[in-house]
């Protein structure tokens, strides 16, 4: 098992129920694009943020 694969395992029995079952879904949709080589197709956070913050000076 990776060192990522370790920490998320320890991680999701810390976390409240709700917090580890989104962190889950997270991770499964990130695996998902993955496997269907789309995942270099998500924006960043920076880019998102960039968006949201023209829009709010619109």
């Amino acid at each position: 098992m990776t060192q990522i694969a370790k920490q998320l395992d320890q991680k999701l029995s810390t976390w409240r129920p709700e917090v580890a079952a989104q962190v889950e879904q997270m991770v499964s949709e990130v695996i998902e694009l993955a496997d269907t080589d789309t995942l270099d197709l998500l924006p960043s956070k920076t880019v998102v943020q960039e968006v949201l913050d023209t829009l709010d000076e619109s």
